[in-house]
């Protein structure tokens, strides 16, 4: 993998062959394609420092894309990732607190909770996190499979996000399973901006969601989105798949600015923020 964006002195000076100076000789690592650490990975998409004043909520995306928009082929996004989409994958979710996701993704990915990473044990532990993030599932009807190992055997509670009309028996089973019941909505459904409220109030911060297209899409309407981590594929699927961000359109298109791109193998890996 290699650095394209930012773009230093050094890295410049050695992508068109001139010398980078005195302190050189590592910018080549830079612009030359190398493996790289997980520890190197973690310090490329660390999460903002807290501002004065206390941390806030920080929500980023991770999603993948092909060429040609499609977000997954026939239902899933393995097949159009990498091994090293794969480890950024695992970098972020060691990275976050909570990892958000939806309920048909639950279900058409077969979702399972975080596993401890010994490699970000330490570094977890001195941000006092827990082993691993807990999983958040957004759900307006609590219709989920609660004898799964996301609700049964998580090494943190698995957090069920829903609305104060939600039906009593399916949160009575969702905590007799185990879960964590969290209103964040007046309704039937979950008001993004409550979401994000009430994960922050448990102490969750650090906040990760990985779809799908329709949860993205409703926090994009909601401004709530922070940063999006895109990784571009190199393939073409065609077919009508959805694209990384589904639902109604925002009134007025939301502006995102670059802040990092790697490649590998032909495969964009870019960080970017609000402005």
């Amino acid at each position: 993998m290699r650095r394209l964006f930012p773009v230093t002195d050094e890295t410049a000076a050695r992508a068109s062959g001139g010398s980078a100076g005195e302190g050189g000789a590592g910018a080549v690592d830079e612009v030359l394609e190398r493996e790289w650490s997980l520890a190197e990975i973690a310090a490329a998409y660390a999460y903002p420092e807290p501002a004065p004043g206390g941390a806030q909520a920080w929500l980023r995306a991770n999603m993948v894309s092909t060429l040609d928009g499609a977000a997954q082929h026939d239902g899933r996004s393995q097949p159009i990732s990498t091994a090293t989409d794969m480890r950024i994958f695992g970098t972020l979710r060691a990275l976050a607190d909570v990892v958000i996701v939806g309920a048909e993704t639950v279900r058409l990915e077969g979702y399972r909770p975080a596993r401890a990473r010994a490699e970000f044990a330490e570094a977890r532990e001195a941000a006092g996190q827990g082993p691993a993030p807990a999983i958040a599932v957004v759900t307006a009807s609590l219709d989920l499979d609660f004898s799964l190992p996301l609700f049964t055997s998580p090494l943190v509670p698995t957090l069920v996000l829903t609305g104060a009309a939600a039906a009593p028996d399916r949160i009575a089973t969702a905590e007799k399973a185990g879960a964590q019941v969290v209103i964040a909505g007046d309704g039937v459904g979950v008001d993004p901006v409550r979401a994000v409220q009430a994960l922050a109030e448990l102490g969750h911060t650090r906040l990760l969601t990985e779809g799908g297209p329709r949860l993205l899409g409703q926090l994009v309407a909601a401004g709530v989105l922070d940063e999006l981590c895109l990784t571009i594929s190199p393939m073409l699927t065609a077919g009508g798949a959805q694209r990384i961000a589904g639902g109604p359109s925002v009134s007025v298109p939301k502006r995102f600015e670059l802040v990092s791109l790697l490649e590998e193998e032909g495969f964009l890996f870019g960080r970017y923020r609000r402005t």
